[in-house]
């Protein structure tokens, strides 16, 4: 395996994992094969190089990123300047409410780790200081 730690593995306990709803059937689609491959040859030790020949042969519309990038996009495209989520929030009960925290709770953390693996750790802070910065003007 590289030494590079790009490829880095990181053990998981079964019992500590989490795994959001649809994260199978979002992993099950044909577009993430050549992801499959790429994971099963790097668990095996082998260099990766023909399973990443297979991702770069991919058009930009069927990789990852594009997916989760477009998802957000479209996910917070409609987002206003809050008024929406202040009425929801002012109606809604105290148990939908903790519901919809849930439901957010580990999505801060899991954008920082999209954007830290795609555009660096510096890259990374600095987008989400200035998104808090706007934030909060």
């Amino acid at each position: 395996m590289p030494e590079d730690s790009t490829y880095r593995i990181h053990r998981v306990v079964p019992t500590d994992r989490r795994q959001e709803d649809g994260t199978h059937e979002l992993a099950a689609l044909p577009q993430m094969e050549p992801y499959r491959q790429f994971m099963m040859a790097v668990i095996r030790g082998s260099v990766p190089q023909p399973e990443l020949a297979a991702i770069r042969q991919m058009p930009l519309e069927e990789r990852y990123v594009w997916r989760a990038a477009s998802e957000l996009k479209r996910a917070l495209a409609d987002c206003d300047d809050g008024l929406n989520i202040h009425t929801d929030r002012q109606t809604l009960s105290p148990e939908a409410l903790a519901r919809v925290r849930e439901l957010l709770r580990f999505c801060p953390t899991q954008f920082c780790v999209f954007l830290k693996a795609l555009v660096g750790v510096e890259e990374m802070q600095r987008m989400m200081v200035e998104a808090i910065w706007e934030a909060l003007r």
